[in-house]
C-alpha cells in the first residue's frame, strides 16, 4: 500500500494546482494522497512565502562550485554517492530537504521528528536504507517546485512518456531548461546554507546529459561518470520505473513504454555526456566503472581524489571505511536475461557495451 504522505506534500499551491490542471486529476483511490499534499501545501505557504522573502533580503556569499554525480540509472550513482558523502568536507541534500525544499531553512527544522518518521525504510527499488541523513538526488525536490520533471511522469503516469521525453530528451525546449536552471540554482544555494557552505556533492542520473547547462550555472564544477555492465543496468533501471510507479502514481496507468524509453536514452545521454565534456580538463571530469567501485572501492576513490583535487582523502579515509564495512551483507536485486531482452540491448547499446568490454557472461 502506498503512503498517505506523498512528495507533492512539499510544493506549493501554484504549483500543486497547475500540475492538476495540466496533467488530469488522481485516481478515485488516490484522493487521498492528493488531498493530504493540497491540505499540507497550503498550511505551509505563509511559511514558505516568508522564507523566500527573507532569504531576498539577506545576501549571501557565492556557494562553492558542486561535484556533480552523473551516469544512466542504476549504474552506480547512488553507491557513488552514498559513500562520498561520507567524507565531512562534501555537503548534500538529506531527505527532509528532499520532502519539504520550500521550508530548508525554517519549519523543516521544527517538523524534523515528524517528517522523520515518514521516511520509508529503504528506497523501494533497492535495499539501501534511507535514514535521516541519507543523500539524495535533486530530481524529487525540483520537480516539487516545478521545473520539468521525469517524476512528473511518475505521479501522472497518463503522461509518462511526455514528461520523460521533456526532461530526459530536452523535447520542452529553452523555456524548461531556463526554468529548470532557475530553480536549480536556487534550491542549491539554499542546501549551500543549510550544509554550512561545504562543497556539494549533487547525484542526478538526468544530468549525464546536462552537462552543457550545468557548465552555464557551475563553470568550475567537477564531474564524476560512473558506467557500469549494460546488460545488468538495462534490467534494473526497468525494474526501477515498475517498481516506483505503485509507490508514486496518483492515476491509473497500465502498459508503458519503459523498455522502448530506456533503451533509447541511454545512448542518447551518454552520447550527450561524451560530447559535454570533451573539452572539460583531468581534474574536472573523471570516469570509473561500478565494478572498480565494488572490488577495490578505497583505490577507486584515492583515485578520483586525486585526479578531480578534492579535499584531502586521507583525513575521509576512515569515515569510509566504516560505511563500507556495513554494507559487507548487503544483497543486490537479482534479475534474469532472456533471449529477446539480450537482442535488443546489443542492438540499441552495443557502441557502449563494446567500448568499455562489457559482455553478457558477467553481467
Amino acid at each position: 500500500m502506498a503512503s498517505l504522505f506523498h512528495p507533492l506534500c512539499g510544493s506549493n499551491p501554484p504549483t500543486l494546482l497547475k500540475l492538476f490542471w495540466e496533467n488530469g486529476l488522481p485516481a478515485r483511490d488516490r484522493y487521498p494522497q492528493a488531498a493530504l499534499a493540497l491540505a499540507v501545501s497550503l498550511a505551509r505557504w505563509p511559511f514558505s512565502t516568508a522564507e523566500q522573502a527573507l532569504l531576498a533580503l539577506s545576501p549571501q556569499p557565492p556557494m562553492p562550485d558542486p561535484i556533480f554525480i552523473v551516469g544512466y540509472w542504476r549504474s552506480g550513482t547512488t553507491h557513488l554517492h552514498n559513500v562520498m558523502a561520507q567524507c565531512p568536507a562534501f555537503g548534500y541534500i538529506t531527505p527532509l530537504v528532499t520532502g519539504m525544499p520550500w521550508d530548508i531553512l525554517g519549519i523543516v527544522r521544527s517538523l524534523e521528528p515528524l517528517l522523520e518518521k515518514a521516511l520509508p525504510q529503504d528506497r523501494y527499488v533497492d535495499n539501501v536504507a534511507v535514514t535521516p541523513t541519507s543523500p539524495q538526488e535533486d530530481s524529487i525536490p525540483l520537480a516539487t517546485m516545478g521545473a520539468t520533471s521525469y517524476y512528473h511522469g511518475m505521479y501522472f503516469p497518463q503522461q509518462f512518456e511526455a514528461h520523460f521525453r521533456r526532461d530526459v530528451f530536452g523535447e520542452g525546449g529553452q523555456a524548461d531548461i531556463e526554468r529548470w536552471q532557475r530553480l536549480h540554482r536556487h534550491l542549491l544555494q539554499k542546501v549551500s546554507i543549510h550544509q554550512g557552505q561545504r562543497p556539494l556533492l549533487i547525484k542526478n542520473p538526468v544530468y549525464t546529459g546536462y552537462v552543457r547547462h550545468l557548465r552555464e550555472l557551475w563553470p568550475r564544477a567537477k564531474f564524476i561518470h560512473i558506467y557500469r555492465n549494460p546488460y545488468r543496468v538495462f534490467l534494473s533501471a526497468r525494474h526501477y520505473f515498475t517498481r516506483l510507479l505503485p509507490e508514486l502514481a496518483l492515476q491509473d496507468y497500465g502498459d508503458l513504454p519503459i523498455d522502448s524509453l530506456v533503451l533509447e536514452s541511454y545512448p542518447f545521454l551518454l552520447d550527450a555526456l561524451k560530447t559535454d565534456t570533451m573539452d572539460l580538463p583531468p581534474s574536472q571530469f573523471a570516469e570509473l566503472s561500478f565494478e572498480d567501485l565494488q572490488t577495490n572501492p578505497l583505490q577507486a576513490l584515492k583515485t578520483l581524489f586525486e585526479q578531480l583535487e578534492l579535499p584531502d582523502f586521507e583525513a575521509a579515509r576512515p569515515h569510509f571505511e566504516t560505511y563500507l564495512a556495513g554494507l559487507k551483507d548487503y544483497q543486490q536485486n537479482q534479475y534474469a536475461l532472456d533471449a529477446d531482452t539480450v537482442s535488443a540491448i546489443e542492438n540499441a547499446w552495443y557502441a557502449y557495451i563494446q567500448r568499455w568490454g562489457y559482455s553478457l557472461e558477467v553481467a
